[in-house]
């Protein structure tokens, strides 16, 4: 067993990685990032949140 997992796994993807289930780049309408989050609204809906400035839309 090795000692450390580093050289076992891959590394993470990158931002030109980042997709909703349609297999869609999601990109802030506001500062063009793709570091995007879904977030599940008040009522149940889902929204999406740029964690590179904030900007939230749904």
């Amino acid at each position: 067993m090795p000692a450390s997992i580093l050289g076992q796994v891959d590394d993470p993807p990158g931002p030109t990685a980042a997709c909703d289930a349609a297999g869609v780049t999601l990109q802030c309408p506001a500062c063009d990032s793709s570091h995007v989050a879904q977030v599940l609204g008040d009522n149940g809906g889902v929204s999406l949140v740029c964690t590179a400035c904030g900007h939230s839309w749904s």
